[in-house]
């Protein structure tokens, strides 16, 4: 069984982005989460603490973070959750981790570009720690060669 776990909160530090020695991408960072709660009896906002939560993502979507995020960007992540016990020096304690499947700016406190990558582009820059800009007409509009066919003026969506 899986516990699925949406989350919003900002970027502790900058993501971590290494190659393992089997060629597997990962990323991983830290989300800060303030918790917030009305006062009804002053009627303010009044912060009531912060979760913590270690992020980790694998393959495309670790390259994307490494391009994408940085320190203090706020985020949403989706993922499994994971509760991991751990010991040191004497003292206990449990890291809440989460293995995230999507990743991306939270909107609601700036605006964002999108950069569509190709699948072809994907496994060229399976070992590249920045991923390739895309060239498809969706992506980029006006970048359109002799290759591609033209695309219609309105979106499907």
């Amino acid at each position: 069984m899986s516990d699925i776990i949406t989350v919003t909160g900002n970027v502790a530090g900058p993501p971590e982005f290494k190659i393992t020695a089997g060629g597997l991408a990962v990323a991983n960072f830290r989300l800060g989460s303030a918790q917030r709660r009305l006062d009804r009896s002053t009627g303010t906002w009044v912060d009531d603490g912060t979760n913590w939560y270690n992020v980790s993502a694998f393959r495309g979507l670790a390259e994307h973070i490494a391009a994408s995020v940085t320190k203090g960007e706020p985020l949403v992540v989706t993922g499994r959750l994971r509760l991991r016990a751990w010991e040191s020096g004497g003292k206990k304690g449990v890291s809440i981790d989460i293995d995230a499947d999507t990743v991306g700016h939270d909107l609601r406190w700036g605006t964002s570009t999108y950069t569509k990558q190709s699948t072809a582009q994907g496994a060229a820059s399976a070992s590249e720690t920045t991923p390739a800009v895309a060239q498809d007409a969706w992506a980029a509009p006006g970048a359109e060669d002799a290759a591609t066919p033209t695309l219609p003026s309105e979106t499907p969506f």
